[in-house]
């Protein structure tokens, strides 16, 4: 099986110690500012980090990379991969780099809300609350997201699950599903190696999707019924997904609001349950 190529992070890791005192210069300034090596070349690199631009192409060398162009095409494959990218320091908390994360934060949820404008959500919304029963898959990072609108759809309907659970595997979750059923598939980028396998099983059988994902699985959309896209980038190392929080928000909302009665009448008896079971502590 083939292996993904080591990052820059990797390759500056394995050979730090044969680095000269400037080289480690610059491979520091490298490690802590991964998030922006996508926009910087060689002599902006030798200016910030205070050494030579001929010591920062020496670094490129030693680590593999012909030159900055190529070390910039790197970074944004490892972004465009969703890897964790940039240092953690104090910097993070600063008023300009909280107005950065806000301003990334806040396009995205823009970004997002654009793509439901031509009635997607409304859709999504209706097929999820007509089917028999509703599954959510949800693997590594999207776990999470599917484990939270699990939650929030048992509210507005029944016969809502997550697969597969801990420990098993999807094969006997899907194998009963047909196309009156619906899988919700969350999909985030750095999904498993055989994603499309996923994709391609339940298309077999029928079952309609609902896909929701990044730009980067555009490929594995074809394969779906409906696809919800919404964006993850950041400026800090790792993928935002306050927008996916809030895109599971409006399609559990829609999905009550289909038929509000009956999601009236099913949330009063949950709540009628928690009380004989005295789950919830007293907000009063």
């Amino acid at each position: 099986m083939d292996t993904a190529p080591p990052t820059i992070g990797q390759r500056i890791d394995s050979q730090y110690g044969a680095l000269s005192p400037q080289e480690q210069r610059a491979a520091d300034f490298i490690l802590d500012h991964l998030g922006d090596l996508a926009v910087y070349n060689a002599t902006e690199l030798a200016r910030l980090s205070g050494v030579s631009k001929a010591t920062v192409s020496r670094l490129f060398r030693r680590l593999g990379f012909s030159d900055s162009a190529e070390v910039r095409e790197h970074a944004r494959s490892l972004r465009n991969q969703g890897a964790p990218l940039g240092g953690i320091g104090a910097a993070a908390g600063t008023p300009s780099a909280l107005a950065a994360h806000a301003r990334q934060e806040s396009e995205n949820l823009q970004k997002m809300l654009a793509g439901l404008d031509d009635g997607r959500l409304d859709v999504a919304a209706r097929l999820i609350a007509g089917a028999g029963e509703v599954v959510l898959v949800g693997l590594r990072n999207s776990y999470p997201l599917a484990l939270h609108l699990r939650q929030q759809l048992a509210q507005a309907r029944g016969r809502v699950r997550l697969a597969p659970a801990p420990g098993q595997s999807l094969g006997e979750e899907l194998a009963g599903l047909g196309a009156h059923d619906v899988v919700v598939l969350v999909g985030f980028r750095r999904r498993p190696s055989g994603f499309a396998l996923i994709t391609q099983a339940l298309r077999e059988r029928g079952v309609p999707v609902v896909f929701i994902s990044d730009s980067s699985a555009r490929r594995h959309a074809e394969a779906t019924t409906l696809w919800l896209e919404c964006p993850v980038d950041s400026v800090s190392a790792f993928d935002s997904y306050a927008a996916a929080m809030s895109l599971m928000n409006l399609l559990a909302s829609g999905v009550l609001g289909v038929d509000v009665r009956e999601g009236r009448t099913r949330i009063a008896t949950i709540t009628s349950v928690y009380d004989a079971l005295d789950e919830l502590e007293s907000t009063v």
